[in-house]
Protein backbone atom coordinates (compact mmCIF):
# COMPACT_ATOMS: atom_id res chain seq x y z
CA UNK A 1 0.00 0.00 0.00
CA UNK A 2 1.39 3.43 -0.97
CA UNK A 3 1.69 6.48 1.29
CA UNK A 4 -1.13 8.14 -0.67
CA UNK A 5 -3.33 5.13 -0.01
CA UNK A 6 -2.56 5.48 3.72
CA UNK A 7 -3.75 9.09 3.64
CA UNK A 8 -6.91 8.13 1.77
CA UNK A 9 -7.63 5.51 4.42
CA UNK A 10 -7.09 8.04 7.20
CA UNK A 11 -9.47 10.49 5.55
CA UNK A 12 -12.07 7.77 5.01
CA UNK A 13 -11.77 6.61 8.64
CA UNK A 14 -12.09 10.16 9.94
CA UNK A 15 -15.27 10.71 7.96
CA UNK A 16 -16.65 7.34 9.00
CA UNK A 17 -15.93 7.49 12.74
CA UNK A 18 -15.36 11.05 14.05
CA UNK A 19 -17.96 13.69 14.88
CA UNK A 20 -16.01 16.97 14.93
CA UNK A 21 -16.83 19.86 17.30
CA UNK A 22 -18.50 23.02 15.97
CA UNK A 23 -18.55 21.45 12.51
CA UNK A 24 -21.37 20.90 10.06
CA UNK A 25 -20.56 17.28 9.27
CA UNK A 26 -22.45 17.26 5.98
CA UNK A 27 -19.95 19.78 4.64
CA UNK A 28 -17.04 18.02 6.31
CA UNK A 29 -17.63 14.69 4.60
CA UNK A 30 -17.91 16.48 1.25
CA UNK A 31 -14.58 18.27 1.79
CA UNK A 32 -10.94 17.18 1.97
CA UNK A 33 -9.84 17.51 5.61
CA UNK A 34 -6.36 18.43 6.79
CA UNK A 35 -4.85 15.75 9.02
CA UNK A 36 -2.07 17.06 11.27
CA UNK A 37 0.86 14.72 11.88
CA UNK A 38 3.53 16.90 13.46
CA UNK A 39 4.17 20.26 15.11
CA UNK A 40 7.27 22.37 15.55
CA UNK A 41 7.61 25.90 16.91
CA UNK A 42 4.70 27.89 15.39
CA UNK A 43 4.07 25.41 12.59
CA UNK A 44 1.90 22.35 11.94
CA UNK A 45 2.55 19.68 9.31
CA UNK A 46 -0.18 17.73 7.54
CA UNK A 47 -0.21 14.16 6.29
CA UNK A 48 0.85 15.33 2.83
CA UNK A 49 3.98 16.95 4.23
CA UNK A 50 2.79 20.56 3.92
CA UNK A 51 3.68 22.95 6.75
CA UNK A 52 1.25 25.64 7.99
CA UNK A 53 1.77 28.63 10.26
CA UNK A 54 -0.50 28.15 13.30
CA UNK A 55 -2.27 31.51 13.37
CA UNK A 56 -4.64 30.69 16.23
CA UNK A 57 -2.35 28.67 18.51
CA UNK A 58 -4.37 25.48 17.92
CA UNK A 59 -7.49 27.22 19.29
CA UNK A 60 -5.71 29.58 21.67
CA UNK A 61 -3.77 27.04 23.75
CA UNK A 62 -0.19 27.14 22.44
CA UNK A 63 1.77 29.88 24.20
CA UNK A 64 5.33 28.72 23.54
CA UNK A 65 4.79 26.85 20.28
CA UNK A 66 4.81 23.13 19.57
CA UNK A 67 7.41 20.60 20.73
CA UNK A 68 8.85 22.86 23.43
CA UNK A 69 11.78 20.96 24.90
CA UNK A 70 11.32 22.11 28.49
CA UNK A 71 7.71 20.94 28.55
CA UNK A 72 8.52 17.72 26.67
CA UNK A 73 11.16 16.94 29.30
CA UNK A 74 8.88 17.79 32.23
CA UNK A 75 6.24 15.35 31.03
CA UNK A 76 8.81 12.63 30.30
CA UNK A 77 10.33 13.03 33.75
CA UNK A 78 6.93 12.86 35.43
CA UNK A 79 5.98 9.84 33.34
CA UNK A 80 8.89 7.96 34.90
CA UNK A 81 7.23 8.48 38.29
CA UNK A 82 3.44 8.32 37.83
CA UNK A 83 0.97 9.41 35.17
CA UNK A 84 -2.13 9.84 37.31
CA UNK A 85 -3.42 9.60 40.84
CA UNK A 86 -6.59 11.08 42.28
CA UNK A 87 -6.92 14.21 44.43
CA UNK A 88 -10.00 12.67 46.05
CA UNK A 89 -8.57 11.74 49.45
CA UNK A 90 -4.97 11.89 48.17
CA UNK A 91 -2.53 14.46 46.87
CA UNK A 92 0.47 14.47 44.54
CA UNK A 93 3.65 16.51 44.27
CA UNK A 94 3.07 18.29 40.92
CA UNK A 95 -0.40 19.48 41.96
CA UNK A 96 1.03 20.93 45.19
CA UNK A 97 3.94 22.61 43.41
CA UNK A 98 1.69 24.07 40.71
CA UNK A 99 -0.85 25.42 43.20
CA UNK A 100 1.94 27.17 45.09
CA UNK A 101 3.32 28.58 41.83
CA UNK A 102 -0.09 29.88 40.72
CA UNK A 103 -0.73 31.68 44.00
CA UNK A 104 2.73 33.24 43.92
CA UNK A 105 2.05 34.28 40.32
CA UNK A 106 -1.23 36.00 41.21
CA UNK A 107 0.40 37.58 44.28
CA UNK A 108 2.98 39.13 41.97
CA UNK A 109 0.42 40.19 39.37
CA UNK A 110 -1.98 41.74 41.89
CA UNK A 111 0.56 42.92 44.48
CA UNK A 112 -1.01 45.14 47.12
CA UNK A 113 -4.54 44.67 45.81
CA UNK A 114 -7.57 43.06 47.42
CA UNK A 115 -9.07 40.52 47.57
CA UNK A 116 -6.16 38.05 47.52
CA UNK A 117 -6.51 34.83 45.53
CA UNK A 118 -5.21 32.08 47.78
CA UNK A 119 -6.76 28.71 46.94
CA UNK A 120 -6.65 26.51 43.82
CA UNK A 121 -9.34 24.05 42.70
CA UNK A 122 -8.37 21.79 39.78
CA UNK A 123 -10.44 20.58 36.85
CA UNK A 124 -9.65 19.75 33.22
CA UNK A 125 -10.90 22.41 30.76
CA UNK A 126 -12.27 25.93 30.57
CA UNK A 127 -15.92 24.90 30.72
CA UNK A 128 -15.39 22.87 33.88
CA UNK A 129 -13.39 25.70 35.47
CA UNK A 130 -16.41 27.96 34.88
CA UNK A 131 -18.82 25.28 36.12
CA UNK A 132 -16.76 25.04 39.32
CA UNK A 133 -16.91 28.82 39.76
CA UNK A 134 -20.71 28.91 39.42
CA UNK A 135 -21.28 26.11 41.92
CA UNK A 136 -18.69 27.57 44.27
CA UNK A 137 -20.35 31.00 44.25
CA UNK A 138 -23.83 29.51 44.63
CA UNK A 139 -22.86 27.31 47.59
CA UNK A 140 -20.86 30.13 49.22
CA UNK A 141 -24.00 32.23 49.61
CA UNK A 142 -25.93 29.27 51.00
CA UNK A 143 -23.30 28.91 53.71
CA UNK A 144 -23.56 32.65 54.38
CA UNK A 145 -27.31 32.31 54.97
CA UNK A 146 -28.39 34.01 51.73
CA UNK A 147 -30.24 31.16 50.06
CA UNK A 148 -32.02 33.41 47.54
CA UNK A 149 -28.78 34.16 45.69
CA UNK A 150 -29.27 31.47 43.08
CA UNK A 151 -28.81 33.32 39.80
CA UNK A 152 -26.00 35.02 37.86
CA UNK A 153 -25.46 38.12 35.78
CA UNK A 154 -23.39 37.94 32.61
CA UNK A 155 -23.02 39.88 29.36
CA UNK A 156 -24.59 39.53 25.98
CA UNK A 157 -22.08 38.15 23.46
CA UNK A 158 -20.56 36.13 26.32
CA UNK A 159 -19.07 32.73 25.66
CA UNK A 160 -18.10 30.98 28.87
CA UNK A 161 -18.02 27.33 27.90
CA UNK A 162 -20.13 24.43 26.65
CA UNK A 163 -21.40 22.70 29.79
CA UNK A 164 -24.96 23.47 30.87
CA UNK A 165 -24.04 25.95 33.61
CA UNK A 166 -21.54 27.71 31.35
CA UNK A 167 -24.10 27.88 28.52
CA UNK A 168 -26.69 29.29 30.94
CA UNK A 169 -24.46 32.31 31.56
CA UNK A 170 -23.51 32.51 27.87
CA UNK A 171 -25.05 35.02 25.53
CA UNK A 172 -24.54 34.04 21.88
CA UNK A 173 -27.85 32.89 20.43
CA UNK A 174 -26.40 31.15 17.38
CA UNK A 175 -24.58 28.74 19.73
CA UNK A 176 -26.83 28.72 22.78
CA UNK A 177 -30.47 29.29 21.79
CA UNK A 178 -31.12 25.66 20.83
CA UNK A 179 -30.31 24.59 24.42
CA UNK A 180 -32.60 27.17 26.06
CA UNK A 181 -35.04 24.58 27.51
CA UNK A 182 -32.15 22.99 29.43
CA UNK A 183 -30.76 26.18 30.98
CA UNK A 184 -31.32 27.90 34.31
CA UNK A 185 -32.43 31.53 34.55
CA UNK A 186 -29.74 34.23 34.41
CA UNK A 187 -29.62 37.97 33.81
CA UNK A 188 -27.91 39.60 30.83
CA UNK A 189 -26.43 43.08 30.63
CA UNK A 190 -25.32 44.76 27.40
CA UNK A 191 -21.71 44.07 26.46
CA UNK A 192 -19.36 47.00 25.79
CA UNK A 193 -19.28 46.20 22.06
CA UNK A 194 -18.52 49.75 20.99
CA UNK A 195 -18.47 49.08 17.22
CA UNK A 196 -21.99 47.62 17.34
CA UNK A 197 -23.40 49.28 20.45
CA UNK A 198 -26.77 47.71 21.20
CA UNK A 199 -27.79 50.91 22.98
CA UNK A 200 -27.06 52.92 19.80
CA UNK A 201 -24.57 55.17 21.56
CA UNK A 202 -21.50 56.75 20.00
CA UNK A 203 -18.22 56.83 21.96
CA UNK A 204 -18.62 60.59 22.53
CA UNK A 205 -22.06 60.25 24.14
CA UNK A 206 -21.66 56.86 25.77
CA UNK A 207 -20.53 57.53 29.37
CA UNK A 208 -20.66 53.75 29.91
CA UNK A 209 -24.39 53.45 29.27
CA UNK A 210 -23.93 49.67 29.27
CA UNK A 211 -22.63 49.84 32.85
CA UNK A 212 -25.68 51.87 33.81
CA UNK A 213 -27.85 49.07 32.43
CA UNK A 214 -25.89 46.54 34.49
CA UNK A 215 -26.47 48.64 37.59
CA UNK A 216 -30.22 48.76 36.93
CA UNK A 217 -30.28 44.96 36.93
CA UNK A 218 -28.24 44.78 40.14
CA UNK A 219 -30.45 47.39 41.83
CA UNK A 220 -33.50 45.24 41.19
CA UNK A 221 -32.06 41.75 41.58
CA UNK A 222 -28.86 41.77 43.66
CA UNK A 223 -30.66 39.84 46.41
CA UNK A 224 -30.93 36.89 43.99
CA UNK A 225 -27.66 37.26 42.06
CA UNK A 226 -24.73 35.26 43.40
CA UNK A 227 -22.09 36.65 41.04
CA UNK A 228 -21.35 38.66 37.94
CA UNK A 229 -19.31 36.50 35.55
CA UNK A 230 -17.25 38.13 32.81
CA UNK A 231 -14.44 37.57 30.33
CA UNK A 232 -12.26 40.52 31.34
CA UNK A 233 -10.99 43.01 28.72
CA UNK A 234 -11.63 40.71 25.71
CA UNK A 235 -14.82 38.75 25.00
CA UNK A 236 -13.09 36.19 22.84
CA UNK A 237 -15.56 33.82 21.19
CA UNK A 238 -18.11 36.62 21.06
CA UNK A 239 -16.01 38.21 18.33
CA UNK A 240 -12.80 39.39 20.02
CA UNK A 241 -14.69 42.31 21.56
CA UNK A 242 -12.15 44.56 23.30
CA UNK A 243 -13.52 46.59 26.20
CA UNK A 244 -12.97 50.34 26.58
CA UNK A 245 -10.68 51.45 29.39
CA UNK A 246 -12.46 51.71 32.71
CA UNK A 247 -15.27 49.27 32.05
CA UNK A 248 -13.73 46.45 34.10
CA UNK A 249 -13.16 48.78 37.05
CA UNK A 250 -16.80 49.78 36.78
CA UNK A 251 -17.93 46.15 37.01
CA UNK A 252 -15.78 45.58 40.13
CA UNK A 253 -17.27 48.71 41.72
CA UNK A 254 -20.83 47.52 41.06
CA UNK A 255 -20.12 44.06 42.46
CA UNK A 256 -18.82 45.59 45.68
CA UNK A 257 -21.69 48.09 45.88
CA UNK A 258 -24.40 45.44 45.51
CA UNK A 259 -22.68 42.64 47.43
CA UNK A 260 -22.26 40.11 44.64
CA UNK A 261 -19.13 38.14 43.77
CA UNK A 262 -17.05 38.83 40.66
CA UNK A 263 -15.99 35.82 38.58
CA UNK A 264 -13.36 36.42 35.89
CA UNK A 265 -13.17 33.84 33.13
CA UNK A 266 -9.54 34.22 32.00
CA UNK A 267 -9.51 30.94 30.10
CA UNK A 268 -8.72 32.73 26.82
CA UNK A 269 -7.04 35.87 28.17
CA UNK A 270 -4.78 34.43 30.86
CA UNK A 271 -1.06 33.66 30.60
CA UNK A 272 0.13 36.68 28.69
CA UNK A 273 -2.33 36.86 25.82
CA UNK A 274 -3.28 40.50 26.46
CA UNK A 275 0.27 41.69 27.16
CA UNK A 276 0.04 41.10 30.91
CA UNK A 277 -0.01 37.77 32.72
CA UNK A 278 -3.74 38.18 33.43
CA UNK A 279 -6.19 40.51 31.70
CA UNK A 280 -7.52 41.80 35.02
CA UNK A 281 -4.10 43.35 35.67
CA UNK A 282 -4.76 46.05 33.06
CA UNK A 283 -7.12 47.81 35.46
CA UNK A 284 -5.81 46.54 38.78
CA UNK A 285 -8.94 44.47 39.42
CA UNK A 286 -8.83 41.27 41.46
CA UNK A 287 -11.85 38.97 41.01
CA UNK A 288 -13.27 36.91 43.85
CA UNK A 289 -12.96 33.83 41.62
CA UNK A 290 -10.76 33.41 38.55
CA UNK A 291 -10.91 30.63 35.94
CA UNK A 292 -7.83 29.57 33.94
CA UNK A 293 -7.19 26.91 31.31
CA UNK A 294 -6.11 26.82 27.63
CA UNK A 295 -2.54 28.18 27.75
CA UNK A 296 -1.85 26.83 31.24
CA UNK A 297 -0.10 23.71 29.85
CA UNK A 298 0.79 25.21 26.44
CA UNK A 299 -1.82 22.88 24.98
CA UNK A 300 0.04 19.73 26.04
CA UNK A 301 -2.50 18.31 28.49
CA UNK A 302 -6.09 19.11 29.53
CA UNK A 303 -5.97 21.15 32.73
CA UNK A 304 -7.93 23.99 34.32
CA UNK A 305 -7.96 25.79 37.64
CA UNK A 306 -10.46 27.87 39.55
CA UNK A 307 -8.76 30.22 42.00
CA UNK A 308 -10.54 31.88 44.89
CA UNK A 309 -10.07 33.72 48.17
CA UNK A 310 -9.80 32.68 51.80
CA UNK A 311 -13.17 34.36 52.40
CA UNK A 312 -14.93 31.99 50.03
CA UNK A 313 -12.85 28.94 51.00
CA UNK A 314 -13.46 29.46 54.74
CA UNK A 315 -17.23 29.47 54.24
CA UNK A 316 -16.96 25.78 53.30
CA UNK A 317 -15.14 24.75 56.48
CA UNK A 318 -17.12 22.88 59.11
CA UNK A 319 -17.74 19.55 60.78
CA UNK A 320 -18.37 16.48 58.61
CA UNK A 321 -22.00 16.43 59.72
CA UNK A 322 -22.52 20.06 58.61
CA UNK A 323 -22.40 19.07 54.91
CA UNK A 324 -20.45 22.19 54.01
CA UNK A 325 -18.13 20.20 51.75
CA UNK A 326 -17.83 21.43 48.16
CA UNK A 327 -19.33 18.39 46.45
CA UNK A 328 -17.62 18.69 43.10
CA UNK A 329 -14.70 16.95 41.43
CA UNK A 330 -13.35 15.22 38.35
CA UNK A 331 -11.53 11.95 37.75
CA UNK A 332 -8.51 13.78 36.35
CA UNK A 333 -8.45 16.58 38.93
CA UNK A 334 -4.82 17.58 39.55
CA UNK A 335 -3.43 15.11 37.01
CA UNK A 336 0.35 14.92 37.67
CA UNK A 337 1.36 14.94 33.99
CA UNK A 338 -0.76 18.01 33.28
CA UNK A 339 0.51 19.80 36.39
CA UNK A 340 4.12 19.04 35.42
CA UNK A 341 3.50 20.53 31.97
CA UNK A 342 1.92 23.64 33.53
CA UNK A 343 4.85 24.16 35.90
CA UNK A 344 7.30 24.01 32.99
CA UNK A 345 5.14 26.36 30.90
CA UNK A 346 4.90 28.97 33.66
CA UNK A 347 8.65 28.78 34.31
CA UNK A 348 9.27 29.68 30.65
CA UNK A 349 7.65 33.10 31.13
CA UNK A 350 10.51 34.17 33.37
CA UNK A 351 13.27 32.21 31.63
CA UNK A 352 12.44 33.61 28.17
CA UNK A 353 11.08 37.00 29.31
CA UNK A 354 7.89 36.33 27.37
CA UNK A 355 5.96 39.45 28.39
CA UNK A 356 8.89 41.78 27.69
CA UNK A 357 9.59 40.21 24.30
CA UNK A 358 5.93 40.53 23.30
CA UNK A 359 6.07 44.32 23.13
CA UNK A 360 7.64 44.71 19.65
CA UNK A 361 5.26 42.02 18.38
CA UNK A 362 2.27 43.93 19.74
CA UNK A 363 3.56 47.06 17.97
CA UNK A 364 3.82 45.20 14.65
CA UNK A 365 0.31 43.78 15.08
CA UNK A 366 -1.14 47.25 15.69
CA UNK A 367 0.66 48.73 12.67
CA UNK A 368 -0.52 45.98 10.34
CA UNK A 369 -4.07 46.18 11.68
CA UNK A 370 -4.17 49.88 10.77
CA UNK A 371 -3.31 48.93 7.19
CA UNK A 372 -5.97 46.23 7.14
CA UNK A 373 -8.56 48.62 8.60
CA UNK A 374 -8.40 50.71 5.42
CA UNK A 375 -9.67 47.86 3.25
CA UNK A 376 -13.23 48.44 1.95
CA UNK A 377 -14.56 45.20 3.48
CA UNK A 378 -13.33 45.94 7.02
CA UNK A 379 -15.76 47.41 9.52
CA UNK A 380 -13.59 47.29 12.62
CA UNK A 381 -10.22 46.04 13.84
CA UNK A 382 -9.55 45.57 17.54
CA UNK A 383 -6.77 44.10 19.61
CA UNK A 384 -5.32 43.71 23.06
CA UNK A 385 -1.82 42.29 23.32
CA UNK A 386 -1.44 39.52 20.74
CA UNK A 387 -5.20 38.99 20.47
CA UNK A 388 -6.94 40.61 17.51
CA UNK A 389 -10.27 40.53 15.69
CA UNK A 390 -10.91 41.83 12.18
CA UNK A 391 -14.62 42.34 11.51
CA UNK A 392 -15.68 41.89 7.88
CA UNK A 393 -18.65 43.87 6.59
CA UNK A 394 -20.53 43.95 3.32
CA UNK A 395 -21.00 47.72 3.58
CA UNK A 396 -18.42 49.79 5.43
CA UNK A 397 -20.58 52.90 5.86
CA UNK A 398 -23.74 51.15 7.10
CA UNK A 399 -21.92 48.31 8.94
CA UNK A 400 -24.13 45.81 7.11
CA UNK A 401 -22.64 42.36 7.79
CA UNK A 402 -22.11 39.60 5.30
CA UNK A 403 -24.95 37.05 5.60
CA UNK A 404 -24.02 34.17 7.90
CA UNK A 405 -24.66 31.61 5.15
CA UNK A 406 -22.20 33.37 2.85
CA UNK A 407 -19.38 32.12 5.12
CA UNK A 408 -17.17 35.10 4.30
CA UNK A 409 -14.98 34.50 7.33
CA UNK A 410 -14.39 30.95 6.18
CA UNK A 411 -13.69 32.07 2.63
CA UNK A 412 -10.85 34.19 4.00
CA UNK A 413 -9.62 31.25 6.09
CA UNK A 414 -9.61 28.94 3.06
CA UNK A 415 -7.61 31.49 1.07
CA UNK A 416 -5.10 31.73 3.92
CA UNK A 417 -4.88 27.94 4.06
CA UNK A 418 -3.81 27.90 0.42
CA UNK A 419 -0.94 30.20 1.45
CA UNK A 420 0.13 27.95 4.31
CA UNK A 421 -1.59 29.74 7.21
CA UNK A 422 -4.22 28.18 9.47
CA UNK A 423 -6.83 30.48 11.02
CA UNK A 424 -10.36 29.88 12.26
CA UNK A 425 -12.91 32.73 12.09
CA UNK A 426 -15.81 33.54 14.37
CA UNK A 427 -18.53 34.18 11.80
CA UNK A 428 -17.46 37.38 10.04
CA UNK A 429 -14.63 38.07 12.49
CA UNK A 430 -11.13 36.96 11.51
CA UNK A 431 -9.30 35.85 14.64
CA UNK A 432 -5.58 36.43 15.15
CA UNK A 433 -4.08 34.71 18.19
CA UNK A 434 -0.63 33.27 17.38
CA UNK A 435 1.73 31.68 19.92
CA UNK A 436 3.38 34.36 22.06
CA UNK A 437 6.72 32.91 20.97
CA UNK A 438 6.12 33.71 17.29
CA UNK A 439 9.06 35.44 15.63
CA UNK A 440 8.73 38.95 14.20
CA UNK A 441 9.28 37.49 10.73
CA UNK A 442 6.54 34.90 11.08
CA UNK A 443 4.15 37.43 12.61
CA UNK A 444 4.61 39.73 9.63
CA UNK A 445 4.06 36.80 7.30
CA UNK A 446 0.88 35.83 9.16
CA UNK A 447 -0.56 39.33 8.91
CA UNK A 448 0.47 39.69 5.27
CA UNK A 449 -1.28 36.45 4.32
CA UNK A 450 -4.42 37.45 6.22
CA UNK A 451 -4.52 40.83 4.47
CA UNK A 452 -4.06 39.24 1.07
CA UNK A 453 -6.68 36.59 1.81
CA UNK A 454 -9.23 39.24 2.81
CA UNK A 455 -8.59 41.15 -0.42
CA UNK A 456 -8.88 37.97 -2.49
CA UNK A 457 -12.01 36.60 -0.77
CA UNK A 458 -13.95 39.87 -0.73
CA UNK A 459 -12.90 41.15 -4.15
Amino acid sequence: MSYLDDIKNLVASDKKYIWHPFTQMKEWIEDEPIIITEGRDCFLKDANGKWYLDGVSSIWVSIHGHRKKEIDDAIKNQLDKIAHSSLLGLSNIPSIELAKKLIRLTDKSFAGLNPRLSKVFYSDNGSTAVEVSLKMAFQYWIHKGKKNKTSFLSLKNAYLGDTIGAVSVGGIDIFHEVFRPLLFKTYKAPSPYCYNCELSKTPLECSFACLNEMEKILERHSDEIAAVIIEPIVQAAGGMIVWPDGYLNGVRYLCDKYNVLLIADEVATGFGRTGKMFACEHEGVVPDIMCLSKGITNGYMPLAVTLTTDKIYNAFLGEFKDLKTFFHGHSYTGNPLACAAAIASIDLFEKEEILKNMQPKIAILRDKLREIADLPSIGDVRNKGLIAGIELVKNKSTKEPYPWEEKMGWKVAYKAREEGVLIRPLGNVIVIMPPLSISLENLERLLGVIKGSIISATR
